[in-house]
């Protein structure tokens, strides 16, 4: 399965690129002119599905899971970014400064979280969680 995946990202990746050059070079009647900000969203989905793509599994699904997380998350960061500078409204305004910085602090954890030694990976302690909360 995951040799599956690993060969339809790319090909699904490839035409939503293609379709979205399109788009920007040829908008359609009713279209706003300026996309740029819909062509850097889409370049800035590539790049979080190539660096997914590129990772690679291992026998470890919690490494396998952060190994995807981590570029997942830097895509959100990425795209909120966009959208602090292209986009108007207050509310999503404030949206995407809230993914930078939750998703940023996410990214922080799991980098911590992977350079623990191995035997800190057989679960998350109760003092410490990957997802920065702690059980009571």
């Amino acid at each position: 399965m995951a040799r599956t995946l690993r060969l339809l990202v790319p090909f699904a990746l490839i035409g939503t690129l293609a379709a979205a050059r399109r788009q920007a070079s040829h908008p359609q009647t009713g279209m706003p002119t300026d996309n740029s900000h819909w062509i850097q969203l889409m370049e800035s989905m590539g790049r979080m599905h190539e660096a997914m793509s590129s990772a690679g599994p291992s026998t470890d699904a919690d490494m396998d899971f952060v190994a995807l997380m981590l570029p997942h998350h830097q895509g959100a960061i990425d795209m909120a970014k966009i959208e602090l500078i292209s986009g108007k409204d207050p509310q999503i305004r404030r949206l995407a400064q809230e993914i930078v910085a939750e998703q940023e602090s996410e990214i922080q954890l799991m980098q911590l979280w992977r350079q623990q030694p191995k035997a800190h990976h057989d679960g998350p302690s109760r003092e410490h969680r990957v997802d920065g909360h702690r059980e009571h």
